[in-house]
């Protein structure tokens, strides 16, 4: 029983963890184009880009160059 309850909270704390993860590689990535995270995330909002922090996290992983170009459209 309590293997159970454990695996629920398990699968609910994952959700949080790679959001933080998503968050930690966008930083990184946003500090090499000299802008922060909360800038960015503020600019996003403000232009009303629908790209979330999962999608963001693997481009500026897997193409380096479309993330900076996409940074330079927003910032």
């Amino acid at each position: 029983v309590h293997a159970g309850v454990d695996a629920y909270y398990g699968r609910k704390d994952k959700k949080g963890d790679m959001r933080a993860l998503w968050i930690i590689r966008l930083n990184g990535a946003l500090r090499q184009n000299n802008t922060t995270y909360s800038k960015f995330i503020a600019k996003l909002k403000e232009k009303k880009v629908e790209l979330d922090r999962k999608v963001l996290s693997q481009i500026a992983m897997e193409d380096p160059k479309s993330f900076e170009q996409i940074v330079k459209k927003i910032i």
